[in-house]
């Protein structure tokens, strides 16, 4: 089963993977660190979500 924080998070590093890869592609170092961030956020957010699974889990 998976919840909203692993859904999301899933798609930010996603979105984040692409904005980065865009951004080296073009050298374009700002699209570049902001894709990383991104991905970065989602990660964070995944994470959230697997503890919160987790701790469903254990209950």
């Amino acid at each position: 089963m998976v919840n909203k924080d692993q859904v999301k998070g899933a798609a930010k590093q996603a979105t984040g993977a692409v904005k980065e890869a865009a951004g080296k592609a073009t050298g374009s170092k700002k699209t570049e660190a902001k894709g990383a961030a991104e991905k970065t956020s989602g990660k964070v957010q995944k994470t959230v979500g697997d503890a919160k699974e987790k701790v469903k889990k254990a209950l």
